[in-house]
C-alpha cells in the first residue's frame, strides 16, 4: 500500500529528503512541489489528480482544488493558519484539515516585541544617521512609558501580553471571544473595545486569524483612530490590514511608522510603495522563524498526515 503525498510547505521541502525513508516506511511516497511563497489553485489544479495527501503551507486549496483530488484523504498544514484552505468543502467531501495549534507563538512574540524595541529607542535611525557622520541624541522611550494594544489575544497574542508586562507596560486586550480571568487577572491585561485601544496604544500589534470577521480590520477608519505617534505591528496576516490604506496612513504621517512581516500580496512585489518608506520596517513572512518551532512543527504536521492516512486503511 502506497499513498503519494504532494509537500508544498516551503519550511518543510528543505528537510523533505530526511523524511522520505521514516515515511517510506509507513507506505508514504512524498512528491515535491515546485513552489516559492505558496501554490496557486491553478497549480494546484495540475499536480493533485492522484494525490492522497497534501503537507502544505498557505497554499489556495479550494473548491476546484478539491474537486480535482478525488483521492485526497487528508490536508495536514505546516503551521497554524487554514485561511488559504476552503474548509468547509473539505469537510463536505469528508477529508480532515489538520493544523499545529500554538505553533509559533514564541517566536512571532519575540519579533513584536523587537519591533517595539527598535521603534522606541530608534535603533535603525540612529544607526543609519551614525553612518552618515551625523551626532544627534533624539528623545527615546523605554517600553515601560508606554501602551501595547494587542488586537487578538489567542496564542501569540498571549504571549505577547507576557512579555510586555515583563517591560512594565500597561497592555490593552482585544478580542471577540471572552478572554480567560486567570489569564487577564495574572498579567492585568485591561480588555477594552478595538476603538479604546486604538485610539489610546502607542504600540498596536496584531495577532488575529485570518478570517471573515479580521479581513481588513484595520483600514482608514482604524488607522485615523491611532495616535499621530503610535506604530502598527503585523505579524498575523497580511490581509488583515488594508494594505493601500495603511501606505496612505504612513506617506501622510497620520501615524509613525509601522512593522510588517506579512502582506497583502506574498512575496511583496517590487514596485510595492512600502519599500521606499523611511517609517516602515519590511520582513518576509519569517517572524515564525525558529529551529526548536519548525522540528516540533515538522513532526507534528506529519503526525497529523499519518493519523489519518492510516484510519483510511487503503
Amino acid at each position: 500500500m502506497t499513498w503519494k503525498v504532494l509537500v508544498s510547505a516551503p519550511y518543510f521541502l528543505p528537510v523533505i529528503d530526511s523524511w522520505r525513508d521514516r515515511l517510506a516506511q509507513e507506505g508514504v511516497e512524498l512528491i515535491a512541489a515546485q513552489v516559492n511563497e505558496r501554490l496557486s489553485e491553478e497549480e494546484l489544479l495540475d499536480v493533485v489528480a492522484d494525490i492522497d495527501g497534501i503537507i502544505c503551507g498557505d497554499d489556495r486549496i479550494t473548491e476546484r482544488v478539491l474537486e480535482a483530488a478525488p483521492r485526497l484523504k487528508v490536508i495536514s498544514k505546516w503551521g497554524t493558519g487554514i485561511d488559504s484552505i476552503d474548509s468547509k468543502a473539505a469537510a463536505a467531501r469528508g477529508v480532515p484539515v489538520c493544523r499545529t495549534r500554538n505553533a509559533f507563538s514564541e517566536p512571532v512574540a519575540d519579533s513584536a516585541l523587537g519591533y517595539m524595541l527598535t521603534f522606541a529607542r530608534k535603533m535603525t535611525s540612529l544607526d543609519r544617521e551614525i553612518r552618515q557622520g551625523k551626532w544627534k541624541k533624539p528623545q527615546l522611550m523605554a517600553l515601560g512609558e508606554c501602551v501595547l494594544g494587542v488586537v487578538g489575544v489567542g496564542d501569540c497574542g498571549k504571549a505577547v501580553v507576557r512579555r510586555a508586562v515583563s517591560f512594565g507596560m500597561r497592555v490593552l486586550g482585544n478580542d471577540i471571544v471572552e478572554l480567560p480571568n486567570d489569564f487577564v487577572d495574572a498579567t492585568g491585561l485591561e480588555v477594552v473595545s478595538l476603538k479604546e485601544l486604538l485610539a489610546t496604544a502607542d504600540f498596536v500589534s496584531l495577532h488575529t486569524d485570518l478570517n471573515e470577521t479580521s479581513f481588513h480590520l484595520i483600514g482608514k477608519a482604524q488607522l485615523e483612530q491611532m495616535k499621530s505617534g503610535a506604530y502598527l505591528i503585523n505579524t498575523s496576516r497580511g490581509p488583515v490590514v488594508n494594505e493601500p490604506d495603511l501606505i496612505d496612513a504612513l506617506q501622510k504621517r497620520i501615524i509613525a511608522g509601522a512593522a510588517l512581516d506579512v502582506f497583502e500580496d506574498e512575496p511583496l512585489p517590487g514596485d510595492s510603495p512600502l519599500r521606499q518608506l523611511d517609517n516602515c520596517l519590511l520582513a518576509p513572512h519569517t517572524a515564525n522563524s525558529s529551529p526548536k518551532a519548525w522540528n516540533r512543527v515538522h513532526e507534528s504536521t506529519v503526525r497529523n498526515l499519518l493519523e489519518v492516512l492510516q484510519k483510511t486503511g487503503k
